[in-house]
């Protein structure tokens, strides 16, 4: 018996049963396949209403909130009034950072729902979301049903159900959810985005992404992950961390805009790593001995992911194992392809900045440098023309976080359609739990939901030329 028709016949793919108990389902007993009814809205193009002064509330202020604030510093037309950290001592440090500019946000801290309160309470038009994974989707809806646009840290959910309930507020509420895959706007991968965009790959066929981060010290400390919430995300075993190499592939093949992903399949190795320190730390700090007799994530998953076009995709995960960086970006078209890592020059994780890392083919060998930087300087995109070489200096990862703030914002004040919808945001964050399914049934193949309900036919692709829009402000 095919999988769906023993699904239906279990009952399981009940949008009500779903609803009353899936997100905290087993990856044994997830239904992915479940398809509620049609959306009452279609958010992929839509423009809300432009809003001059974007009002602002940051919650979670750790590692990348931490960076989120200072970046905002820079953009004009932005008021930052709230900032919310269950630690009151990272939320008052946040709100000194703020002394001497025209912000004055109020903080809320102290206790588990004071996100909540800052929700309800002040009159804001961004929540800007840096939070634990589990955090985000209930964080985000909540938002969203008290009438204001997000942006989330990835992934933007971690189970189906919520995926599913992020598209379905968004569509309900006409609210923006925009999951904060920063890597989209890199420089090369803007780059291919816009040749992809201009023909010079032909029709693309397979691409490639991945997340390989030796970041596997970090898992355990505790000054670094708040409540080891790391660590314990890591006891799912699948590509937990897809969207950092799926997210530019997908905009160049026009994923949810005219083709959609349709079925995976995933295969992680054993965990060599994980459970062995967290035994030996479990018998050191009561702190760890939660962990003992855990099962962990294994060191390398690698998913493959066919297109309702016939087109192909293969990702990579690996943040334990002692290799060198790679965010690996593989497009392959019938006219040619391009390929970006392992770096020519191996820097820190997240410094390419531009630089010529990537390299472009149209044959079996790579362009010449001088050839490269020629096209390099013909497919420039415009939002790299126009605030390119300021986000470098601004930094965050080279510039890319202060790229994809700037033009969250500009959207926003424009009323303009954003690059990344929430139909991206649940499709990118879905390979997670999806992945689980696959890996925990011998790699067996799993249909990825149509978050759009069949809109992928007719939606358009982003615009990538900032046609309209492009004049917000940055500071000196």
């Amino acid at each position: 018996m095919k999988k769906r028709d023993f699904l239906k016949l279990t009952g399981l793919s009940s949008i009500g049963l779903l609803n009353a108990g899936y997100a905290n389902a087993s990856p044994l007993e997830q239904t992915p396949e479940v398809i509620p009814s049609a959306p009452k809205f279609n958010m992929s193009g839509y423009a809300a209403p432009k809003i001059e002064i974007v009002r602002m509330g940051y919650i979670g202020l750790g590692n990348r909130g931490g960076g989120a604030i200072q970046r905002i510093k820079k953009l004009e037309n932005v008021q930052v009034k709230a900032l919310c950290d269950i630690r009151t001592e990272k939320a008052e440090q946040a709100k000194k950072t703020f002394e001497g500019t025209e912000h004055n946000p109020k903080v809320y801290s102290g206790t588990a729902d004071a996100w909540k309160q800052m929700c309800d309470q002040e009159d804001l038009d961004l929540i800007y979301i840096c939070t634990p994974w589990s955090l985000h989707a209930p964080m985000a809806i909540y938002a969203m049903d008290r009438g204001k646009h997000v942006a989330v840290e990835i992934p933007a959910a971690v189970t189906v159900d919520e995926c599913w309930q992020l598209v379905q507020t968004s569509e309900k509420t006409k609210k923006h959810c925009m999951m904060l895959e920063n890597c989209c706007y890199d420089f090369f991968e803007l780059l291919t985005l816009n040749m992809a965009r201009q023909g010079y790959f032909g029709e693309i066929i397979h691409a490639e992404g991945a997340y390989i981060h030796d970041i596997y010290d970090s898992f355990f400390d505790k000054s670094k992950r708040f409540d080891l919430w790391r660590l314990k995300e890591n006891q799912r075993n699948g590509n937990l961390y897809p969207t950092h190499g799926l997210g530019p592939v997908a905009q160049i093949m026009d994923i949810n805009r005219g083709d959609k992903m349709d079925y995976l399949v995933s295969m992680a190795s054993n965990d060599f790593m994980l459970q062995a320190r967290a035994e030996k730390l479990a018998a050191e700090d009561p702190e760890f001995k939660q962990f003992k007799g855990k099962k962990f994530r294994g060191n390398m998953n690698t998913t493959t992911i066919r297109t309702a076009k016939g087109k192909t995709i293969m990702l990579q995960h690996d943040v334990t194992s002692p290799r060198v960086y790679s965010r690996l970006h593989v497009i392959s078209g019938t006219k040619g392809s391009a390929q970006k890592y392992p770096l020519p020059e191996a820097g820190p994780a997240g410094s390419s900045a531009g630089s010529p890392e990537g390299r472009i083919a149209q044959g079996h060998e790579w362009l010449k440098e001088a050839e490269f930087k020629a096209l390099e300087q013909k497919y420039q995109p415009e939002i790299v023309k126009r605030i390119g070489e300021l986000a470098k200096k601004v930094g965050g990862h080279g510039g890319m976080d202060f790229l994809m703030d700037w033009r969250l914002i500009d959207c926003l004040r424009n009323g303009l359609p954003l690059d990344q919808d929430v139909y991206d945001a649940a499709s990118w964050s879905v390979i997670a739990p999806l992945s689980e399914w696959s890996v925990a049934h011998r790699s067996n193949s799993i249909d990825i939901p149509d978050f759009t309900a069949g809109a992928w036919k007719t939606n358009k692709p982003v615009d990538i030329a900032l046609s309209q829009g492009g004049n917000t402000g940055v500071k000196s």
